[in-house]
């Protein structure tokens, strides 16, 4: 079992380090709110032969609310299991850890024992704590599994972090990537500038959460100045709730966006991507009505690909809002080169056996 980031498998750590697609992990659930294992393992299969780099489970896509329901243990058992049945490639499976410490550290245990390699630490249950108890948490945590730090925007219950949150967090030893997903340029400099602060950049792999920019954070060349020196932070890779769908055009994306910050040169038709990616995740996301349909609407385009049977959530206040299953549509058409659904309709039957 993984403890420490040493622990790690060295063709998975440099996977993680290199940048890859993972997926934020969808919930299916049967039409009486169980789970639905069949589908389940459905939707690991695809984003493994989609060519995903890892799976984020028991995150904000896969819906909170597992924890009250004692599915947390079930789920990420279940993606496990089915990852490891479909392919022996190296895969970065990353656990989502939420709640006060005692909650947050059992989850941790949890992920640990069923092979996970890192947690995705969420702070929205300390949103009333000071700095020296978010960072003391954090360094709880970190005993237990190596962390990725992780900035939700508020929006959908995120905290505000400031520069010295992110220079103190980056110096805990166990700290091997951040997720950046404040939905916010200002926000995601000060994470890229606490990183620099702390000397970690080449302990902390950066990767985006930021569906709103996704092309922009990828092939942007982020140059920090510390001691009069400038050093260049690319984001390698995403862990994104955005790519629980269209996932193998995901793929291809991360891949062109990979090799155009390699090379220096960044394509102006890789930038209107930019554009275009955004203009999906809003529809998605369900911006019109603040986030509230964020994870309906990916569920509504796993089902018209049949992955899914329906949208329902576990909470009920998680549901589609009047209008964006008609944007879902508009972004589908306009944009069809960022949809998969013919590599889903040719593999669908085989995923589900």
């Amino acid at each position: 079992m993984i403890r420490h980031w040493t622990d790690i498998p060295d063709s998975v750590l440099k996977l993680l380090r290199q940048g890859t697609v993972i997926p934020a992990h969808p919930l299916a659930l049967g039409i009486d709110a169980e789970l639905d294992m069949q589908r389940q393992r459905a939707l690991t299969r695809y984003y493994l032969d989609a060519g995903s780099g890892g799976l984020a489970v028991g995150v904000h896509t896969t819906q909170f609310e597992i924890r009250e329901r004692g599915l947390y243990a079930p789920v990420l058992s279940a993606c496990a299991e089915a990852a490891e049945a479909w392919t022996d490639r190296p895969l970065v499976r990353i656990a989502g850890l939420i709640g006060q410490t005692e909650q947050a550290v059992h989850e941790a245990q949890t992920a640990r024992s069923l092979g996970y390699h890192a947690g995705l630490l969420s702070l929205a249950a300390f949103r009333d704590a000071s700095l020296d108890e978010m960072i003391e948490h954090c360094r709880a945590v970190a005993e237990q599994i190596p962390l990725f730090g992780f900035y939700l925007q508020p929006a959908v219950g995120g905290v505000p972090l400031p520069f010295d949150f992110w220079r103190r967090f980056a110096e805990i030893e166990n700290v091997i990537g951040i997720k950046m997903a404040p939905f916010d340029r200002y926000e995601t400099l000060n994470v890229l500038r606490g990183v620099a602060a702390a000397r970690a950049e080449d302990r902390i792999t950066l990767y985006t959460g930021n569906d709103d920019h996704i092309v922009a954070d990828l092939v942007t060349p982020f140059t920090i100045v510390r001691d009069d020196a400038a050093i260049t932070m690319p984001i390698r890779g995403g862990l994104l709730g955005h790519w629980s769908v269209w996932t193998k055009t995901a793929v291809d994306l991360h891949a062109r966006c990979r090799a155009a910050q390699d090379s220096g040169t960044i394509p102006g038709e890789l930038l209107a991507l930019d554009a275009e990616v955004t203009d999906c995740n809003a529809a998605l996301f369900d911006v019109a009505n603040g986030f509230k349909g964020a994870i309906a609407g990916c569920h509504e385009v796993l089902r018209r690909q049949g992955l899914l049977t329906h949208t329902r959530c576990l909470s009920p206040h998680e549901a589609l809002s009047p209008g964006q299953a008609d944007e879902i549509t508009r972004v589908a058409r306009e944009h069809s080169h960022l949809t998969d659904d013919s590599f889903v309709a040719e593999n669908l039957e085989h995923w589900l056996s």
